[in-house]
């Protein structure tokens, strides 16, 4: 199961990821079953990285960013 620190997250974004009507909960869902990703909190953002590249940044209040194509970021624009 990935955990991170969420000290430091902006409380938009913990809404969002942590909440089951979050908007990237299933995201943070797919996250806990993939064992090729870490996650680490930077500037009040959830960074993801899959075999230590970065793919994804989520955001509180902004748009999430795509770094690298990615299984993970094909969630970011559906939502079950």
């Amino acid at each position: 199961m990935l955990t991170i620190d969420s000290t430091n997250m902006c409380s938009h974004l913990q809404a969002k990821l942590f909440e089951p009507t979050g908007e990237y909960h299933h995201i943070w869902e797919a996250m806990q079953g993939d064992d090729g990703l870490t996650a680490v909190v930077r500037s009040r953002q959830l960074h993801i990285y899959r075999n230590n590249k970065k793919i994804l940044i989520l955001a509180g209040k902004a748009l999430p960013k795509i770094i690298r194509d990615d299984k993970l970021c094909k969630l970011v624009e559906t939502k079950p």
